[in-house]
């Protein structure tokens, strides 16, 4: 469980329903016309926009928002620079025995497919058109949520203009008025409070976590190279090094960062 997403959606909840309640009522800014327009708006242009397979698969994304799990760049270094330190004294294929051991998917192609002697080349071929096969994967999820925050404030101010409209067309009765007024006010809120403290912040969380999986694949994909190209492994360990910031491998040293379990996109 991520605690920084739901702890930032929860405040924001929080302060933008204390700062209603404070104002009056809650039912006042609950109006079923205008969530028909903002949420059926938004979801019926995401669906001309995007198939419905990858519109359907916004749920499976936004789960991850919350149950991603990363694996450290720092807790990886140790493991790759064991298997080069072995596979340079007893050979790679003394590891095989090993391999139920590791748990991160794209380690352990990598690692099989130099048992199996396949070229350096051939292996930095496959790990990395899978490396660019999941961007993209994680670019579509980030681009729908962002998409969905670019119509849910234009499906606002489309229903601001229906409220508008059927304002005018009462004016000659003030009773009516009240309707449609709110109609025209609650859409253009619907549609903000939707793009600015759902869509977008979880589309930007997406690019932010797509990067550091393609960080630590690139990672992955480097110490798998240098074990191929049999590199004594303290040579491996500063090669990986180079990937994380000075500041992040001092906290590590000091044993502030803690090992988490990886998994597959």
């Amino acid at each position: 469980m991520d605690i920084t997403t739901l702890m930032g959606i929860l405040v924001a909840g929080v302060l933008v329903v204390s700062a209603i309640l404070m104002g009056g009522p809650g039912m006042w800014f609950l109006d079923y016309p205008s969530l028909m327009i903002v949420i059926g708006g938004t979801m019926g242009a995401t669906l001309i926009a995007y198939p419905i397979s990858e519109v359907m698969s916004v749920f499976g994304i936004a789960r991850n928002v919350f149950l991603h799990r990363y694996q450290s760049p720092t807790i990886l270094i140790p493991i790759i620079v064991n298997i080069a330190k072995k596979a340079r004294i007893e050979g790679i294929l003394s590891f095989e025995s090993q391999m139920k051991k590791l748990n991160d998917p794209f380690l352990v192609k990598g690692i099989q497919m130099a048992i199996d002697g396949m070229e350096s080349s051939a292996i930095e071929d496959v790990l990395t058109t899978e490396i660019a096969y999941v961007g993209e994967r994680h670019k579509i999820g980030a681009e729908i949520f962002s998409t969905m925050g670019a119509y849910a404030p234009s499906m606002g101010m489309l229903g601001t203009l229906i409220g508008l409209v059927q304002m005018l067309r009462q004016m000659n009765d003030p009773s009516l008025i009240g309707g449609p007024m709110a109609v025209a006010l609650l859409t253009t809120f619907y549609g903000s409070v939707l793009a600015n403290l759902l869509f977008n912040p979880i589309a930007g969380k997406l690019r932010t976590r797509s990067k550091q999986e393609m960080l630590v694949k690139q990672l992955i994909l480097e110490g798998i190279l240098a074990i191929q190209a049999g590199d004594n492994h303290r040579i491996v360990e500063q090669k990986l090094k180079a990937f994380i910031s000075p500041k992040v491998l001092q906290k590590a040293a000091n044993g502030n960062v803690r090992p988490l379990r990886s998994a597959e996109s």
